[in-house]
């Protein structure tokens, strides 16, 4: 229930603040006084639009706050609770506007988003004015009004759900399929480049290695003929290094007997003499196996040039190559985890499938199971409402018949979120004459009456505390106006109503009773909403009723109409 809305620098509200009763509130004024702008600052509350325009002029924000008394069952605990938002029973919110066009929304004190406002609003306040009657008028909104009617909205919505993850996994598995096809093409071209870098039988360094043996074959003649020339120079010459230095070596035995100091140098040179040697016998080793070897040169240079050309097309060195090798046969497992992710997604699919067929075909089985009912609860509140005799239908637009198993190949051709019906309100106020659909039939007057009709008969199934109705008394006047605000009267058993009227005979009907008005104070123009009392409500009924001229006739009639005997 809307308890208190207070209202600042909006509009040509300055400040204006007022708390609302249960049951049935009525506002009146008069035109221009400002109810509309009561209106548009509820809608802000609800997540509606804002724009800098509904500032008050020279103020620099506009402020809006309305506080709630919301039952503890009510689903608005559930979604401030899954909003991390604090409940108690109470919901304040707070909505502020600034010149540059900022909103800035605050839930219970908490920091909020239009989006999350947006999400509350539905579960706050229901407004009927003209928007809402244009939203009557589409069929889109028709499936939506019968499967409150038949307490149908929590399936539809485990449908929606399915429905989105059906399609969503779905979608998952066409990717998967196509990446597989893609996987499947290049599968081919891996297989030859794995079989291609496993045949070269690569080995880490082979590179260097094969180079270096490149440049001894290209080279082993000038190689031989040093290695040659360094072996005679240290041991087969007659005036070799290594002979020389035997004949030092007894000169140095000479020297020792006359001078042991040259015991050491002796040493030294006998050392040099070894490693010499050693040498010496290096080298001959390492030129008994050089050779003139065109064939392996030949050999040597084939391998590099695979190498080279395995280097262009996989990698920069051998490493890089093997280690593609390794990414291909990688992706080759892949596959084969895809393709068993891809089962276990087409498994998953059917399953989901079959439980869309069927949730979707009982959901269409219960609404054309509700329907008939559903059509004659309207016809009776239209009756009540001065429309008798109208015939009211809920025509299907689908070629099935209610029940029919829906087939698989349904599921993207007829099937969407909502189910398979497609259903529009025909109606046919007149008799004799064609039902026709209302957008092309209905009058502002019965649109109104047939809201009307709608909120009472969806009364009990509301979960909605607060109902506010805009100009639902356009184009109907006398006895209708009076069952009009009897049926108010009545839904007000169920829901706090705000009545926004220019009727007498709906203003009459009122629990509690507002006047809007609009006065020019210090040159400026102000809007001002007062609770009546009793006189002031005779007072204002009497203006409803005979406008500006008050008789002493106009405020009997006045009284007569909300039962105050004089």
């Amino acid at each position: 229930m809307l308890a208190q809305i207070t209202i600042t620098d909006f509009a040509i509200i300055d400040s204006l603040s007022v708390s609302f009763s249960g049951g049935l509130n009525i506002l009146s004024g008069e035109t221009g006084a400002g109810k509309s702008i009561i209106i548009n600052a509820v809608n802000l509350i609800l997540g509606g639009r804002a724009s800098p325009d509904l500032i008050r002029t020279g103020a620099d924000r506009a402020l809006v706050e309305a506080l709630f008394h919301v039952p503890a069952e009510s689903p608005l605990s559930k979604s401030l609770d899954n909003l991390d938002i604090p409940f108690n029973g109470e919901v304040l919110i707070k909505r502020t506007i600034s010149k540059e066009g900022k909103s800035r929304v605050w839930i219970n004190g908490s920091l909020a988003t239009l989006q999350m406002l947006s999400k509350l609003g539905p579960n706050l306040i229901s407004v009927s004015g003209q928007n809402e009657h244009q939203l009557l008028l589409r069929p889109d909104n028709h499936l939506f009004i019968l499967d409150d009617f038949g307490g149908l909205t929590k399936e539809r919505i485990k449908l929606n759900e399915l429905y989105r993850d059906y399609y969503a996994l779905k979608e998952k598995a066409e990717r998967l399929r196509a990446n597989l096809k893609e996987e499947e093409e290049r599968r081919e071209l891996s297989q030859f480049q794995i079989k291609e870098i496993e045949e070269a039988r690569l080995d880490p360094g082979e590179g260097s290695r094969l180079e270096a043996e490149k440049s001894r074959l290209m080279h082993a003649e000038r190689l031989m003929d040093i290695v040659f020339r360094s072996y005679q120079a240290l041991y087969e010459k007659e005036e070799s290094v290594l002979s020389t230095l035997s004949l030092l070596g007894k000169d140095m035995d000479k020297g020792v007997n006359i001078d042991p100091h040259l015991d050491q140098y002796k040493k030294q040179l006998e050392s040099a003499q070894l490693q010499l040697e050693d040498l010496a016998l290096e080298l001959r080793d390492f030129y008994s196996k050089l050779k003139l070897d065109p064939k392996r040169l030949e050999e040597v240079e084939e391998r590099l040039q695979l190498i080279r050309r395995l280097k262009k097309k996989y990698g920069p060195s051998i490493e890089s190559i093997l280690a593609f090798r390794e990414e291909l046969s990688q992706r080759g497992y892949r596959l084969t985890q895809k393709k068993e992710e891809l089962k276990r997604l087409e498994a998953q699919l059917e399953e989901k499938k079959e439980g869309l067929l069927t949730l979707a075909t009982g959901l269409s089985l219960k609404r054309h199971e509700i329907a008939d009912t559903f059509r004659k609860k309207v016809e009776e509140e239209l009756d009540l409402l001065g429309m008798p005799g109208t015939r009211f239908r809920v025509k299907f637009g689908s070629n099935r018949s209610g029940g029919d198993i829906i087939s698989a190949d349904m599921l993207d051709s007829t099937l969407t979120a909502d189910g398979v019906d497609v259903l529009e309100f025909m109606m046919s106020p007149n008799v004799g004459e064609d039902l026709r659909p209302l957008a092309r039939i209905a009058s502002g007057g019965e649109l109104s009456r047939i809201m009307l009709a709608l909120k009472t008969i969806l009364a009990r199934f509301g979960l909605v505390e607060t109902l506010v109705f805009d100009e639902i008394d356009s184009g109907i006047g006398g006895a209708t106006a009076a069952t009009v605000g009897d049926k108010l009267r009545s839904l007000a058993n169920y829901h706090q109503i705000l009545c926004i009227t220019h009727l007498p005979q709906l203003a009459s009907c009122g629990e509690t009773h507002f006047l809007v008005e609009k006065r020019v104070t210090k040159g400026r123009t102000r809007a001002f909403i007062t609770s009546l009392d009793k006189e002031s409500r005779i007072n204002e009924i009497a203006r409803l009723l005979g406008g500006k001229r008050i008789s002493e006739k106009t405020l009997a009639h006045a009284r007569e109409m909300i039962g105050v005997t004089s």
